[in-house]
């Protein structure tokens, strides 16, 4: 019983420590119209707590007034955030209109 145990806390952790990259996704109106895309990054410092160059989505998005964003930690960001034990964070938005 009490390896049963341990075995479930210890999937649990690492179904925790695994999980895959994280989008958030949010639609400005009515969403896209066009199909046009813009791409920055957003750029952080100290596992994110001190932003550097952060994208606007507004800015990106011009004088549409329907369109959608999304912002992503992407395979490669997540890459760079390991590489340098997280003193570098950077994240990937993108604005479609």
């Amino acid at each position: 019983m009490k390896k049963l145990i341990i075995n479930s806390a210890l999937m649990v952790v690492l179904s925790g420590t695994l999980t895959s990259c994280f989008t958030q996704t949010y639609v400005v109106g009515n969403g896209p119209q066009k199909g046009i895309e813009t791409i920055e990054k957003s750029h952080y410092l100290v596992y994110g707590l001190a932003p550097v160059k952060t994208a606007d989505p507004v800015k990106m998005a011009g004088d549409a007034k329907d369109y959608s964003v999304t912002i992503q930690h992407s395979f490669v960001d997540g890459l760079l955030n390991a590489i340098t034990f997280g003193l570098y964070t950077p994240t990937t938005t993108k604005v479609v209109k």
